[in-house]
């Protein structure tokens, strides 16, 4: 099927998610030579489409995929995980690579290989317009906006014209600078349903706190943005919701075990937009995207484990009444 003829046959999808599905090298022993490594797939966005996926939502990814085996396979991944891939582009090109030491504890190792790949080459003409205007909820992320100039503008683009746009901060020191990705977080802000900051280290570098500051005070950095709500995420700690009439804490959902804590935070974001999407009010996609999160940490990998929407909902109502 052409690409044109996958776009009319995707029609309107619940959630939409632009940004890199990854190529993931990992490992459970630290980084050095010899190291045995597991060949996945994951990346930001593919986590938060799975997310939103397992939560009930129609959900398609947005992204360039090299036309290669290796893109084959990692097509197939997406599919196999109920996210539609009738909006990726297959062209030539290289895939974007990450490799990583997998730490219960949290205290993970990276290494980046993204410069070049095909996402980031993507821009605003990439974007079918009546495919994003008309998705209940288009997500994107600082990962993707860190990628290139041309992928910065196509998330603008995109946020210009949803109907409800999501926003991650998902700040990377190793992709993008402090500055560059808080003046991204400022151009954004003000078309966002919602942004997910996390707490301490991002959300400070980007609002300029100080180190006494609280999460209170990133809620009230993100609404004078412009933002319309903020969801401060502290991890063990739960998260934080605010909006110009008040904050909300939600407290932590404790996670059966701890087996890998990457993707967590994609996955709340995905699950939100999924609640959001399908007519859930924002506390509840919120408290059900924590739920959502602390779940996921029993997989290996941004999405070896993605909570069914009854595992979210259980894990919620244990912490807080979600209707």
């Amino acid at each position: 099927m052409s690409e044109p003829d996958a776009l009319e046959a995707l029609g309107t999808v619940d959630v939409l998610v632009i940004g890199e599905p990854l190529v993931e090298l990992s490992s459970t022993r630290p980084m050095h030579n010899g190291a045995p490594m597991r060949l996945g797939f994951s990346g930001d966005a593919l986590n938060a489409a799975a997310a939103a996926a397992a939560a009930g939502a129609r959900t398609a990814l947005l992204a360039r995929v090299p036309a290669d085996e290796l893109g084959d396979a990692m097509v197939a991944h997406i599919a196999e995980l109920g996210v539609e891939t009738g909006a990726l582009l297959r062209v030539p090109g290289q895939h974007g690579v990450y490799l990583t030491h997998i730490d219960p504890t949290g205290g993970r190792q990276f290494a980046y290989a993204r410069s070049g790949s095909a996402t980031s080459a993507l821009a605003p003409e990439d974007l079918p317009g009546g495919l994003v205007a008309s998705a209940g909820v288009v997500v994107s992320s600082g990962v993707t906006c860190a990628l290139s100039a041309g992928a910065a503008a196509a998330v603008e683009r995109a946020a210009r014209l949803a109907r409800c746009f999501v926003y991650d901060p998902n700040f990377r020191p190793r992709l993008t600078g402090a500055d560059a990705a808080a003046a991204v977080l400022r151009r954004l802000a003000p078309l966002a349903r919602l942004v997910t900051p996390s707490w301490p280290g991002e959300a400070r570098q980007l609002l300029g706190l100080g180190p006494d500051s609280v999460p209170g005070d990133a809620v009230a950095a993100v609404l004078a943005l412009g933002a319309a709500a903020v969801a401060v995420t502290s991890g063990p700690d739960g998260v934080l919701l605010g909006t110009p009439a008040g904050e909300t804490e939600i407290p932590p959902v404790p996670p059966p075990r701890v087996v890998d804590q990457t993707g967590a935070g994609d996955v709340l974001t995905g699950t939100i937009a999924a609640r959001l999407a399908l007519g859930d009010d924002l506390l509840d996609a919120v408290r059900l995207g924590a739920g959502a999160a602390a779940l996921s940490v029993q997989g290996r990998g941004g999405t070896g484990y993605l909570p069914t929407l009854a595992e979210s909902r259980a894990a919620a109502c244990a912490r807080g009444a979600v209707r």
